[in-house]
């Protein structure tokens, strides 16, 4: 399918009240969908479990995909961090706090760091990247265990 084809299917999206529209020519697809004007994905409420309920289900805009898997609540915030540097995740990923299962941790809490040394590693994509202090002085906290999955910017340790 040329781009002209395309470009002819995307006004007819633009011009028409559809929402999205799919066309197939041999084994070739395209599929167009356009979203709401206010540019928010909907989401709708869960039915009531109840009998006497109504049927209908208002929309329910949400702000972020985390609103959406959360349902607009906001995140516990969790066990607080001792003062400190925090040394967050750089990825999503698989924690490990040994270089192998049979071989000690990398650091423990209490242990003195140095800067640029290794706290743990972070597996994502089959590759293994290294967490380094970017501070030296004396772990105060872990905050997560080997083999736990990581998110972005989570924090991993606290060095004070």
């Amino acid at each position: 399918m040329d781009l002209r084809k395309i470009k002819k299917l995307i006004d007819l999206l633009e011009e028409s009240n559809l929402a999205e529209i799919e066309i197939k020519e041999g084994e070739e697809s395209v599929r167009l969908a356009r979203t709401p004007s206010g540019g928010a994905p909907m989401a709708y409420a869960p039915a009531p479990a109840y009998a006497d309920a109504p049927r209908a289900q208002q929309p329910m805009p949400m702000q972020s995909p985390v609103d959406a898997a959360t349902g607009g609540r906001p995140a516990d915030a969790g066990p607080a961090l001792p003062d400190g540097h925090v040394v967050r995740a750089p990825m999503v990923g698989t924690y490990y706090a040994s270089p192998a299962p049979d071989k000690p941790a990398f650091v423990t809490v209490g242990q003195q760091v140095k800067a640029g040394e290794t706290l743990g590693i972070i597996e994502a994509m089959k590759m293994f990247n290294p967490i380094e202090a970017d501070v030296a002085g004396t772990v105060l906290a872990i905050q997560c265990e080997s083999g736990q999955p990581v998110e972005f910017d989570q924090p991993l340790f606290v060095i004070g």
